[in-house]
């Protein structure tokens, strides 16, 4: 099938496909659209509301509709962010109090930070996503299809559990609170009347009605927007990673087969410039989010040990251990270690995916070609020579390897603070 100098307008952007490539094979064209939609509808929609997503250019209003929900977003975290860092002033030097007050800032000042960051980038990674739209429309054969919509569906459970984690979190924090029961170390100090959710400092009597439930609200709504906004730039990360893995895979398919096809250069000349394009779309992403995930491994690092610095504590505490705060403190454990083995488990599935790259050529019989031709697959060999990946600061690879690292690390740090409790 050849397709030539196609067009697809839709509300994700406008791209004009050319493939210049005829192929022996029978090519299913899939409907595309309906595709795309399913594919990324989740993690767009999850962007949407902070209006970190990308405008689409045809509407003129869009561009100020984002704006907007994205300033909304900041200003409803800075409502809860402000308040949690005046309460961390006046807890300082009580080290319970401090953990208590660092489990939650940390996860807003991370939030924030995130914003920023695609707030920042959001014109450099806006082509990524017209990479994606045109992948998806582009004819492709049923097997290549296949693996798309593989790593597609592992993309979309990971933003269902989002959503989920989410709500989960916020309809918690909202309705515990008027039930009077809480999940942190309550004293005097810092809830003097009927205990929040979060551990802040107002300048007015929370206690009283109306303003507690008001209080309340606020805090809801703000760790709603922090929670969609905490996991959807995570999310989007892992969806860019993701289709480029499964670009991957298909252009390991065609490397891999290439006697299916008669024109032989032509299609060679096809694979080395879309694995031309696969590497700067990784460069694009790396660049992106290199300093996002250093922050977030530092982040990790230090609100897992003082979690661990908690756990341990609550069960040491004889006489005064909250079920509660304990089952509260080992389920915020076990979601920030699947939520950091996940960013891991991305970038470990990408460096697999482009080491197979690297083994698809070398292994290919270039022996029984011609040495015009043998000679071009040096080409690609050459770029496949280095391993693709995602770091955190241009400095720690984003492997299973480093999660172990990070994992123990952490660790031996939480007899430290053990330690400095003593």
């Amino acid at each position: 099938m050849r397709c030539n100098n196609v067009s697809y307008k839709s509300e994700y952007s406008s791209w004009v496909i050319n493939d210049n490539v005829r192929l022996t094979l029978d090519m299913q064209r899939s409907d595309g659209y309906n595709d795309l939609k399913w594919a990324i509808g989740l993690n767009r929609l999850m962007l949407k509301i902070p209006g970190l997503w990308p405008p689409d250019n045809q509407d003129s209003r869009e561009p100020i509709k984002s704006k907007i929900r994205l300033l909304c977003s900041i200003i409803l975290l800075l409502i809860l962010a402000i308040p949690t860092f005046i309460s961390l002033t006046r807890v300082w030097g009580d080290i319970i109090l401090m953990v208590d007050n660092l489990i939650y800032s940390l996860p807003l000042m991370i939030a924030i930070f995130k914003i920023c960051v695609i707030w920042y980038k959001q014109k450099a990674l806006a082509p990524l996503i017209d990479m994606i739209a045109t992948d998806w429309i582009k004819p492709k054969t049923k097997e290549e299809r296949d693996v798309m919509l593989r790593l597609a569906k592992i993309s979309r459970m990971i933003a269902i559990c989002g959503w989920l984690l989410a709500s989960f979190l916020t309809i918690t924090f909202f309705t515990l609170p008027f039930f009077g029961v809480t999940t942190r170390h309550v004293t005097n100090l810092t809830d003097p009347g009927r205990p929040l959710a979060i551990q802040a400092y107002y300048f007015y009597d929370v206690s009283k009605s109306p303003q507690f439930e008001l209080t309340v609200l606020a805090q809801g709504i703000s760790m709603f927007t922090m929670g969609i906004t905490y996991y959807a730039v995570d999310h989007f990360l892992g969806l860019l990673v993701l289709h480029v893995c499964g670009q991957m895979e298909n252009l390991h398919i065609r490397l891999t087969h290439m006697e299916r096809y008669k024109d032989f250069n032509a299609i060679l000349k096809y694979n080395i410039q879309d694995h031309m394009r696969l590497i700067r779309s990784i460069e694009i992403i790396d660049d992106s989010f290199d300093l996002l995930l250093l922050g977030i491994m530092l982040y990790f690092g230090i609100v897992f040990c003082l979690l661990g610095f908690l756990i341990v504590n609550l069960l040491n505490d004889d006489g005064h251990l909250s079920f509660m705060q304990l089952v509260w403190a080992v389920a915020v454990t076990v979601c920030i270690l699947l939520h950091m083995c996940l960013y891991c488990a991305v970038g470990e599935t990408l460096v697999t995916q482009s080491e197979k790259i690297h083994s698809a050529t070398y292994e290919y019989a270039w022996y029984t070609l011609d040495p015009k031709a043998a000679k071009n697959i040096v080409l690609i060999m050459l770029r496949a020579r280095k391993t693709l990946r995602i770091t955190a600061g241009k400095i720690f690879p984003m492997t299973m390897a480093t999660f172990c690292s990070l994992l123990k690390t952490s660790t031996g740090y939480i007899s430290v603070l053990l330690a400095n409790q003593d």
